[in-house]
């Protein structure tokens, strides 16, 4: 195979690994934040989350859990001064 024809298919590949999908069964949201499947239920049942259900799947949407990162983040002052 061809030196040129090697670079485009992995030029191809790395575009398509950085495709972030609309939405993710529950293992890979629990992996997405890095927290137990049953704390992601807990954020579900409080609505912080925000979910589908297509069939039998429950379908967590990728843009809410950054929207929970978001809302949850401490600013740099606050973590810099615990005490307040």
């Amino acid at each position: 195979m061809p030196l040129e024809s090697t670079i485009k298919q992995r030029s191809v590949r790395k575009r398509e690994s950085t495709f972030e999908p609309i939405a993710m069964r529950i293992p890979e949201a629990c992996r997405y934040l890095g927290i137990g499947r049953s704390t992601l239920y807990v954020l579900i049942g409080e609505g912080e989350i925000e979910f589908i259900k297509l069939g039998s799947s429950t379908l967590v949407l990728t843009e809410s859990l950054s929207s929970l990162v978001e809302r949850r983040r401490i600013p740099d002052e606050q973590a810099e001064d615990p005490g307040r």
